[in-house]
């Protein structure tokens, strides 16, 4: 099951606008895909929300891009930030990529952005959305999948 980011910010109001405020102070993210032999790939990307959805934009050709086409699994990290300071936490999205190939959404995504054309564009299916949290001694994460309440889970306590 996937649900698109309307979805999950509909189910989980709160810890979806707590995912947002990871990736909105930076520009850069990670994008994890996964290469023809089945290896991982890490890449720098922009991620962009618009019209309730989670937009990965890439160059065209590009090799996360032939990943994704191939395989559309990926998984995006939010930029830590500098230093060691953690505020907000560590937070993953988990999903499949669909790639968009509707010219009018290319053509609102590219003025949305300012990229030119052509690009490769892929709306973010969500299964899985995770924040990682240091809470005085304690590790904490909380865990969203489609369809299931949020879990919290403190590992070696649960």
């Amino acid at each position: 099951m996937t649900f698109r980011w309307s979805e999950f910010q509909a189910a989980e109001p709160d810890f979806a606008a707590t995912v947002r405020r990871r990736f909105d102070p930076y520009k850069h993210h990670v994008l994890g895909t996964l290469r023809k032999d089945g290896f991982p790939r890490l890449s720098g990307l922009e991620v962009t929300f618009g019209r309730g959805e989670l937009w990965l934009g890439m160059m065209p050709g590009s090799r996360k891009a032939r990943d994704l086409l191939r395989d559309p699994r990926f998984a995006v990290y939010a930029n830590p930030g500098s230093g060691t300071d953690m505020g907000g936490g560590d937070v993953r999205i988990g999903g499949r990529a669909v790639e968009v190939t509707d010219p009018d959404t290319l053509a609102w995504f590219a003025d949305e952005v300012g990229v030119p054309q052509p690009f490769h564009l892929f709306r973010a299916e969500l299964t899985e959305v995770v924040r990682t949290t240091v809470e005085g001694e304690a590790l904490v994460l909380r865990i969203w999948r489609p369809g299931e309440a949020l879990r919290t889970m403190r590992p070696g306590k649960d």
